[in-house]
Formats: structure tokens, sequence, C-alpha cells
């Protein structure tokens, strides 16, 4: 039986168990615009409806996937999910969010007077790069270590923490997405404009897939009443 036909109709699943369940869902609802990491508990209807989109156009386009691509490859062992977690994302996002802070203040000060320049955006990456890092660091030294040592059962305190981190980490990329005109680069902009903005969308599809992967494949498994691995 594939994922659309199990029981449940697909209207009343939430968001994040499809993303996390159907090949190819994450993309679909980046089309949507339905947000699928920090607000994964919203069933499918609802999150359509909240972004006022036709959920039989949403609904036809996940149909579509079913059976049709193959769920990307992540480890199923919860130890070596961090692993990845950590050198996919932690490791990343410390390279790439400072390069991008350098590329901002270059932009804001050398096309300060031009139209669509992002003014402030070296201080929300700022801001982001601090919010993210005092993130990572309880994930590495509090949470991901009690999830090795215990390998199942709840942790719910510090997961609700972490959970309500991606809320804000979300809302960070929203401001920065409204500041870039999602990241449309103006028309004649330099070479440095245009990496800002290749690097900048790179950070958020990175960001939003890992806040997924813990939101409604890690976390899951620690949490009160979930099946775990």
């Amino acid at each position: 039986m594939s994922y659309v036909e199990t029981i449940e109709p697909l209207r009343h699943r939430n968001v994040g168990e499809i993303a996390a369940n159907l090949a190819g869902a994450t993309d679909v609802f980046r089309r949507f615009g339905i947000d699928f990491c920090c607000h994964g508990n919203v069933p499918l209807e609802e999150a359509a409806q909240a972004r006022a989109v036709d959920f039989e156009a949403l609904q036809d386009a996940l149909l579509a996937l079913d059976g049709g691509e193959e769920l990307p490859a992540l480890p199923e062992d919860t130890a070596e999910l961090i692993d990845h977690i950590l050198s996919r994302y932690h490791e990343v996002h410390r390279r790439q969010v400072p390069e991008l802070i350098t590329l901002s203040r270059r932009v804001e000060q050398v096309h300060a007077e031009k139209n669509g320049v992002p003014a402030g955006l070296a201080d929300m990456l700022q801001h982001a790069l601090g919010e993210l890092e005092v993130h990572m660091r309880k994930e590495e030294l509090i949470l991901f270590p009690a999830m090795r040592r215990q390998g199942s059962g709840p942790l719910d305190g510090p997961i609700a923490q972490m959970r309500d981190d991606h809320v804000d980490h979300g809302e960070l990329l929203q401001s920065i997405a409204e500041l870039t005109g999602d990241f449309t680069v103006p028309e004649g902009a330099c070479a440095t404009w245009r990496a800002l903005y290749v690097g900048a969308a790179q950070f958020r599809d990175d960001l939003i897939d890992h806040i997924h992967i813990e939101n409604n494949i890690l976390f899951p498994r620690f949490e009160s009443g979930a099946a775990t691995r």
C-alpha cells in the first residue's frame, strides 16, 4: 500500500508527517508556500486555508508524487541521524552565514544609494547567526547527548524548547525573504549582490530542511506517545 492509500485522508494528515513520508512533498510545499518545518503539526487542509491556497490543486500535486520518487536517504539509526545533522547542517551553517554577512555588508556599503539595496540584511544575518549558534550548542551539549544515551523515551522538555527556537528561526527566514524580495536580484546587480542572494536562498533552503528533519523525523522519536525507532 502506498503512503497516500493509507486509511487517513490526506487532507487530515499533518503537513510535517506528509513531508517526512512522501517523497517530493517538500518541493510541492515550497511551491505552494506551505510551512512544513516550523508548523508541521497543522493538518494539510488547514495549512492550505491559512495560506489561501487552492486545496484541490495542492492535494493533486501531492497525489501525483506518490510512488514516483524516493525519499532522500537519511540514516534510520538515531545516532547516525544526529551525526548527519551535525555534519550536513550545523557545520554548514557555521560556514555559510559568516560569509553571507561579509557579502551583505559589502553590498550595503557599496550600493547604499541604489534602489532595492537590502539595508539591514547584514545585521539580520548577524542576529540569525547568534540565535542559531546558541540553539545548536544546546543541541550539541544537552539534547543530542541525551538522545544518544537514552536511545528512546520522552525528552519532552528540551524538545519543546528546540521547537520554540525553530519557530523563531522560521520568522527570521521570513524577514530575510521579505527584505530581499524573496532573493530577487535587481537588474544590473553586481556579482557580489548576485552571490549574496544565491547564498542567502541556499541558507534558507538548508535551514528549512534542517528544521524539517529535526521536527518531523528526529524529535518525534523522543516525545511522549510517539513511536520510536
